[in-house]
């Protein structure tokens, strides 16, 4: 933990003891959406907070304020690279501080337990240990810069289905060795400044009112810092109040306030409770800078970060994960002389998941821009192949025009009960969010464009939103109708509401007067709210045509690359997925191209495991996970050998659905049972005994390895163990590996997973080199929990290799008992 200065906490118990009681309630709760309460008298200042993990939003969701888009969690859990996640958090903070954003929303540190997981993107592993190192160095690298991080969601909320209400029911010894344990790690180790409470009740208990915010977070660990809710979760006063929570977000309304205040006056709450929240809130202001103190600020300067868009490029190529490779990858210098590029997404890809970590990066380079730049002298050409993307599709900007201003975009207008005018403003996208950000007292949103087709047809216009929608064409009502959201999610209504489609004649060139008249709902727009979709409906086209198209242009071109994924339906917040499958007829077009061209290369643009039954049928199969804005150009490099794909499969890919272990996210009558105990991912597939299509840790890369002289040597409980192996590299090409190192132990008298990750470490070779490798074995890793944490002494099996199932060296290492 970052200890504060002794002059800075006696300033802060200073400031403390002269503020009254309601002055000290009212900081509380947030300030707005987005900030903390000032107190000029004090020196302090309000603080703000924005979304991330993989980029930072700042207060707006606004297509005028571009932001960084790196890719996703799980792209950069599959680099296993504890040092880049430090450089993605460094330089998460610069752009923090470009914003004026002193808190960053992540990272996200939920357990994979199942691949359903519909914001599995944005968390890192179904590993603990994976996920502990890779948080705790994301943290740091935040935090070193004077920006706080905010790892969420404490705890156990692996899962979107009713995750406001659900009870998740898992046993103690679960929640330390699992759950619990990257939080630890991020608190003991990197000494996080704050964590996120999540929506959801563990054993019973909601979250926000729970005693897992106080034993172990603080009374073990030693968290000094704030605990902040995820936004509404704090749904009561007292019980939350008596409870760890420190800050109820958003604001200014809330559970506490006044109500708060009576309770403290009839002893209903200690008011050393509400001191020592206030404490550890004034001094997270201290930590970034929002404190006036004598004290010297003991932040960092800026992060030497000059280019977030090479990071980007950087961690997009690190992260992709060569699943299989027949000789095809990577192509030769100067590339293939013709390319079938082949798929929606080739040209519509997805660079990060739906929710609240969505940014809006000022461009994006998807995989067909990214590949005809890489390859001027080439003949690279696009196939569509069949429909993915369903729903909505929003009117592009090239074809918008602002009635008012004659800029590019649409005129918004933001109007009042009585129908006066609020605000208006020129916007350049159709697709428009508002989290705390809509103007006070607005009823109705007004959006006016005049929309160029680019096409003769009948134009499915469409919009999407959760209220009152009305339509008209060139005057003309076309669409009236309420569209309701499903369910009673603040995320489903604002990430995946509800469509309206109507048909209205189009031809190509002439332009359509479009004005979309949207009544917010109350309950949204009290919490200044909203977001709202024109756009039009997703096209459709034969899947016949769309594959025979598709296979004529692999016929034609030395190589085919079809890029297949996931849609915004299938991966986002606020809802699971219900299944495993590529969307679409996606599984058919693979076959078919790899049919017509045997150098298919199959690029798998999701964030989450998908099943893939043509996976033998290819020639290469390259997972790029959300791969940020420069998607396509790291795509590009990687396919050409310019960069290797570095990843490591930080969850295990099952070959069909039926196959995974653990696969329930829904619970039943309110409760979510994690009745597989310790044993998820890789460690419910031993103990399964089946066998998945890629096991978790597995990766290829461009060169050969081969590992050797496996040393280890006894310990002492409550110390590390070192285990050293050789590595050499036997390609022809320079390339980097991961060593991972596992452990089992027969006969223990403890329920254990067959194996468990205990280490890794990397290394970048050149060809025909050997090098010896160091690894740690934490104590933690001999370990397990039961009131307490225990060393079963004796013999364990450490079992070393480059995936979970893929592990050629072992020695016995002893415990000795103490």
């Amino acid at each position: 933990m970052t200890a504060c200065r002794p002059a800075v906490e006696e300033h802060i118990q200073a400031c403390l003891a002269s503020l009254s009681l309601e002055c000290k309630v009212h900081l509380l709760t947030g300030a707005s959406f987005w900030s903390t309460q000032p107190e000029p008298s004090i020196g302090l200042r309000s603080m703000v907070f924005s979304d991330g993990p993989s980029g930072v939003r700042g207060v707006v969701w606004d297509e005028r304020v571009p932001s960084l888009n790196l890719p996703s969690g799980t792209a950069l859990a599959a680099s296993w690279d504890p040092d880049l996640a430090y450089r993605y958090g460094a330089a998460l903070a610069a752009e923090a501080r470009d914003k004026g954003v002193d808190v960053v929303l992540g990272p996200t540190i939920n357990l994979h337990r199942s691949p359903l997981g519909g914001r599995s993107f944005e968390a890192f592993s179904e590993d603990p240990l994976l996920t502990a190192e890779l948080a705790s160095a994301y943290v740091r690298g935040l935090q070193d810069h004077g920006v706080g991080a905010s790892p969420k969601h404490y705890v156990a909320n692996d899962f979107e289905t009713e995750r406001f209400t659900a009870n998740v029911e898992v046993d103690l010894r679960t929640l330390r060795e699992l759950y619990l344990a990257p939080f630890e790690r991020a608190v003991t180790e990197a000494g996080t400044w704050l964590v996120m409470s999540a929506y959801n009740s563990v054993r019973g208990t909601t979250m926000t009112e729970n005693e897992l915010l106080n034993t172990p977070l603080c009374t073990e660990w030693g968290f000094d810092g704030v605990v902040v809710s995820d936004w509404t979760a704090v749904r009561s006063t007292e019980p939350s109040a008596r409870a760890r929570q420190d800050l109820a977000m958003p604001g200014p309304r809330g559970p506490w306030g006044e109500a708060l205040v009576d309770a403290v006056r009839d002893r209903r709450v200690p008011e050393d409770a509400i001191d020592e929240k206030v404490r550890r809130l004034l001094r997270l202001a201290a930590r970034v800078g929002a404190l006036d103190v004598t004290a010297p600020s003991t932040a960092s300067p800026p992060p030497p970060i000059k280019d977030g868009a090479a990071l980007a490029r950087e961690v997009c190529a690190a992260g992709m994960v060569l699943l299989r490779n027949n000789g095809v990858l990577p192509w030769p210098v100067g590339g293939p002389a013709s390319v079938a590029v082949i798929g929606e997404h080739a040209a519509l890809s997805r660079t990060q998941g739906g929710g609240s970590a969505t940014v809006l990066p000022e461009q994006i380079s998807h995989p067909l821009e990214g590949l005809r730049a890489a390859l001027p002298g080439a003949r690279v050409e696009w196939s569509r192949g069949v429909p993915v993307h369903q729903g909505i599709l929003a009117l592009p900007l090239a074809s918008l025009t602002d009635p008012d201003s004659a800029e590019p975009g649409l005129r918004a207008r933001y109007l009042g009960a009585d129908g006066q005018e609020l605000l208006s403003e020129n916007r350049r996208a159709a697709n428009l969010v508002w989290l705390g950000t809509l103007p006070e007292g607005i009823t109705t949103v007004e959006l006016r464009t005049r929309y160029r087709a680019t096409e003769t047809a009948a134009m499915g216009l469409s919009v999407a939103a959760a209220g009152q929608v009305n339509v008209l064409v060139d005057g003309i009502p076309v669409l009236d109708t309420d569209l309701a959201p499903d369910g009673t999610s603040l995320g489903g209504a604002l990430f995946a509401p509800p469509t309206a489609v109507v048909e209205v004649p189009a031809v190509e060139g002439n332009e359509l007067e479009i004005t979309v008249q949207y009544g917010v709902p109350e309950a949204i727009a009290a919490g200044r709210v909203a977001a709202i979709t024109v756009g039009t409906s997703a096209p459709g086209w034969s899947v016949p045509d769309g594959i025979a198209g598709a296979v004529a242009a692999a016929r034609d071109a030395e190589v085919a690359v079809v890029v297949v994924g996931t849609t915004a339906r299938l991966e986002s917040e606020g809802f699971d997925r219900a299944d495993l499958n590529l969307p679409g007829a996606q599984d058919d077009l693979v076959r078919a191209v790899a049919a017509a061209n045997p150098r298919t290369v199959v690029v798998i643009n999701a964030g989450a495991p998908i099943t893939m039954p043509w996976r033998d049928e290819v020639a290469a199969v390259l997972l790029s996970w959300f791969g940020g804005q420069e998607f396509g150009h790291a795509l590009a490099d990687v396919l050409l050998g310019h960069a290797e794909p570095g990843g490591r499969l930080p969850t295990t890919w099952p070959a069909a659905e039926a196959d995974v272990p653990v696969l329930i996210t829904r619970p039943e009558e309110g409760v979510l049972r994690y009745d597989e105990g310790i044993h998820i991912g890789y460690r419910a597939w031993a103990r399964a005994g089946r066998t998945p299509a890629y096991p978790f840790g597995h990766g290829l890369g461009y060169t050969t390895w081969e590992i050797s002289e496996l040393k280890v040597a006894a310990a002492l409980p409550g110390h590390p163990a070192r285990v050293t192996v050789t590595l050499g590299n036997t390609g022809d090409r320079a390339g980097r590996q991961v060593v991972q190192a596992y452990l089992s132990k027969e006969g223990s008298a403890v329920d254990r997973p067959a194996r468990w990750l205990a280490g890794f470490a990397s290394v970048h070779a050149e060809p025909g080199t050997r090098h010896q490798l160091s690894l740690t074995l934490p104590a933690r890793s001999f370990a397990h929990w039961d009131n307490g944490w225990h060393t079963e002494p004796g013999a364990y099996t450490v079992h070393v290799g480059t995936d979970a199932e893929h592990l050629p060296l072992s020695a016995r290492i002893s415990i000795l008992p103490t």
